[in-house]
C-alpha cells in the first residue's frame, strides 16, 4: 500500500459579498502537471473510501476548486516544492495545511451551491477557505492564532477571495453575528460537537467535523440537521487532526 494512500485517512488541520470567478480557470504558474497529478491521486483515493463517505466522485464545482486554487500560495516558501503533494505540510505555528484529498471531501460533503453561506472554524493557512469560496456565496472563517488569522487574510485578499471574512478567534463558539448557516466546517477535532456550532446550523444544513481526543481514534463526522431542526450524527472515516483550542 502506498504512502499517500495511508495518508489519506489522516487529515490533519486545518470580507465582501461577492463571490470569486475564475471562470478561465488557474492562471500558469508553473504548477499545471503538479496539480494535474494531485487531482489524479484525489479522484483515485476516493475509490477507496466513497462507500464510507457515500460519494462516488466529487462535484464539477469543488474539483474546479481544487484546480483553481493554487496551494503553493498557502505553504510556506521553502514547502512550495512540495505543495500539490497529496499530503498535509507544516505552516508554523504547529499547525498545518490539510491533505488536499481530506479538503476535497469536507468540502464536497457540505452540499455547497452559489448561494450558501459557510462557516468555517480553523482558517489555518486559509487554503481550505479558498476552497469553500468558489461554491459558495460567503464564507466566515475563525482562527484563533492571530499571526495565522492576520497572514490567512491579508493572503486572502491579495489572491481576490472577496467572499472570505477572517475573524481571530475562539471557534467553538462560532461567529453568531451571520448565522445561521447552510453548512459548518471544522478543521480540528473536537471531543464532541461543539453545541453552539449545533446551535448556529440552519435547519437542513450541514456539518463537517472531526470528533475524538488527541492520539485516540477520530472520526469524519457528518452532522445534518433535518428541517424541525434535530441533529442527526454519522462517523465517516477515522482520520487525525490538531485538537480544538480555546478556553473551552
Amino acid at each position: 500500500m502506498k504512502w499517500h494512500i495511508i495518508a489519506l485517512l489522516i487529515g490533519v488541520l486545518a470580507w465582501g459579498p461577492e463571490r470569486v470567478i475564475l471562470a478561465a480557470g488557474p492562471e500558469p504558474d508553473g504548477y499545471a502537471e503538479e496539480r494535474a497529478a494531485m487531482l489524479a491521486e484525489i479522484k483515485d483515493d476516493l475509490k477507496l473510501t466513497r462507500d464510507r463517505i457515500g460519494k462516488k466522485a466529487l462535484s464539477p464545482c469543488v474539483l474546479d476548486a481544487l484546480d483553481s486554487v493554487p496551494r503553493h500560495e498557502f505553504v510556506p516558501e521553502p514547502l512550495r516544492r512540495y505543495a500539490y503533494e497529496n499530503r498535509p505540510l507544516p505552516i508554523g505555528q504547529g499547525q498545518t495545511i490539510s491533505q488536499p484529498y481530506i479538503v476535497g471531501i469536507m468540502t464536497e460533503l457540505l452540499e455547497l451551491d452559489h448561494a450558501s453561506i459557510v462557516l468555517e472554524v480553523g482558517t489555518g493557512s486559509g487554503y481550505q477557505a479558498a476552497v469553500l469560496a468558489h461554491c459558495a456565496k460567503q464564507v466566515y472563517t475563525i482562527e484563533i492564532i492571530l499571526e495565522l488569522a492576520e497572514e490567512s487574510r491579508v493572503k486572502l485578499k491579495r489572491l481576490g477571495y472577496a467572499n472570505v471574512a477572517v475573524r481571530t478567534g475562539d471557534g467553538y463558539y462560532g461567529w453568531p453575528e451571520h448565522a445561521p448557516y447552510d453548512a459548518i466546517i471544522v478543521t480540528a477535532a473536537a471531543p464532541a460537537v461543539p453545541a453552539p456550532l449545533i446551535e448556529q446550523l440552519k435547519p437542513g444544513g450541514r456539518m463537517i467535523i472531526p470528533v475524538g481526543e488527541p492520539r485516540t481514534t477520530q472520526y469524519l463526522t457528518l452532522v445534518e440537521k433535518d428541517q424541525k431542526g434535530k441533529p442527526k450524527f454519522r462517523q465517516l472515516l477515522p482520520v487525525a487532526f490538531v485538537p480544538l483550542t480555546g478556553r473551552h
